[in-house]
């Protein structure tokens, strides 16, 4: 099993920056391929951005590509999301999850989830 913690959530203004970050416990990280979700209030969890278990490879969510990047540091046991140019619709609480069998970003494939951080985007 793997515990997730998140953190680095805020408030911000549009079109700054935040990084948040996932700290992992318990079963050696690089076991897991990693990802963030995020759900804003009275909508589906939605699929942001996903990382192989390597780092090498990495999928977008079209609606972040270009602005958000996922990276992990496995020696930390830690995943990072930097968000860019943000806007007021990536406001919600972002979650991040892990998976052992495959990298993919079909949110049912995810056994183990954090149990997220607040970001907020003023316009």
């Amino acid at each position: 099993q793997v515990q997730l913690v998140e953190s680095g959530g805020g408030l911000v203004q549009a079109g700054g920056s935040l990084r948040v970050s996932c700290a992992a416990s318990g079963r050696t990280f690089s076991y897991y391929a990693m990802a963030w979700f995020r759900q804003a209030p009275g909508k589906e969890r939605e699929f942001v951005a996903a990382i192989s278990f390597g780092g090498d490879k990495t999928s977008y969510a079209d609606s972040v590509k270009g602005r958000f990047f996922i990276s992990r540091d496995n020696a930390k046991n830690t995943v990072y999301l930097q968000m860019n140019s943000l806007k007021p619709e990536d406001t919600a609480v972002y979650y991040c999850a892990a998976n052992s069998r495959y990298y993919t970003a079909h949110r049912d494939a995810y056994d183990y989830w954090g149990r997220g951080t607040q970001v907020t985007v003023s316009s």
